[in-house]
C-alpha cells in the first residue's frame, strides 16, 4: 500500500458522521501537527482534508518547521506552532514532539494517519458537555466575540480565546526533501493563530476585533489545555 494513501475502509467510520452539527453543538477540534518535509505526513495530510468539510468537525493543518532542515523549506510552517506543539508536550508529559501528531480537543493526541484512534477520540469528544457559551458576530471585516460559561458550570478555570485565520485548500511540488517530486494537496492551513483575551470565566466576555475568513474562535484552557468552545467564521 502506498504511504500516500488513507485506507478507503479505514475512514468510512469517519466520513460516515458528515451530518450537519446539531444546533448549539461546538465543533470539535483537531489540530494536525504536519511538515511537507515529512514522508510519514501525507497519509495524516489525506486524512485531515477528508474531514475538511464536515459542519461538525474544525481541523486545521499545523505546519511546524523542525524538517526544514532535510533540505526543503516548508512554506506553510511557522515557528509559533512547532511552539504550540511543544506546549503540548510539555501538558500531556510527553517527552519529544513528532509529525504526523493529532490533537484531538486540546487534550488527547494520536498518532495522525491512525483513522480508527482518530474516530474514537472524536466519538469522545463529541460526548462532552460544552462548557461556555460562545456568539459570534461578523460584519466588515470584523467579528464580535461574545462568551459566557454555561449555566451549572462549576468554578471556572483560566482561560484562553484564540482567532484562527486559515487558508482552505493549497497544492505544492515539493521539489527536495523526504517528498521530493511530490505535487501535495493541503486543506485548513493555518496562516495566524492570535491570543485575543485571558478570561477567568466569572463574567460574560466580548471581544471585537478584525478578521479575514475562513477563521474559527477557539476558546481553550489555559495551560495547553482542553477546548472548551469553538465556532467557525466563514
Amino acid at each position: 500500500m502506498s504511504p500516500f494513501v488513507v485506507p478507503t475502509v479505514l475512514c468510512a467510520a469517519l466520513l460516515a458522521g458528515g451530518a450537519p452539527a446539531a444546533a448549539g453543538d461546538d465543533p470539535v477540534v483537531i489540530e494536525l501537527f504536519t511538515s511537507q518535509g515529512c514522508a510519514s505526513c501525507p497519509p495524516a495530510d489525506a486524512l485531515l482534508a477528508q474531514l475538511a468539510d464536515r459542519d461538525d468537525l474544525l481541523p486545521l493543518a499545523l505546519h511546524v518547521d523542525y524538517w526544514d532542515y532535510i533540505g526543503w523549506k516548508d512554506r506553510f510552517a511557522d515557528p509559533a506552532f512547532t511552539a504550540r506543539q511543544k506546549e503540548y508536550a510539555r501538558s500531556m508529559g510527553a517527552r519529544t514532539v513528532y509529525t504526523p501528531q493529532m490533537v484531538v480537543g486540546g487534550s488527547d493526541q494520536i498518532v495522525g494517519s491512525q483513522p480508527l484512534d482518530l474516530s474514537a477520540a472524536i466519538k469522545a469528544h463529541k460526548g462532552r458537555p460544552d462548557l461556555v457559551s460562545l456568539e459570534t458576530a461578523q460584519a466588515d471585516g470584523s467579528v464580535r466575540i461574545d462568551a459566557a460559561l454555561r449555566p451549572g458550570v462549576g468554578t471556572p478555570e483560566p482561560m484562553l480565546v484564540h482567532l484562527v485565520e486559515y487558508a482552505p485548500s493549497r497544492t505544492v511540488l515539493v521539489l527536495a526533501g523526504e517528498n521530493a517530486g511530490h505535487t501535495l494537496t493541503y486543506r485548513n492551513i493555518v496562516q495566524s493563530w492570535r491570543k485575543l483575551a485571558e478570561w477567568d470565566g466569572r463574567a460574560p466576555l466580548t471581544v471585537d476585533t478584525d478578521v479575514t475568513p475562513p477563521a474559527a474562535v477557539i476558546v481553550q484552557l489555559a495551560g495547553q489545555g482542553r477546548v472548551v468552545a469553538s465556532a467557525r467564521l466563514d
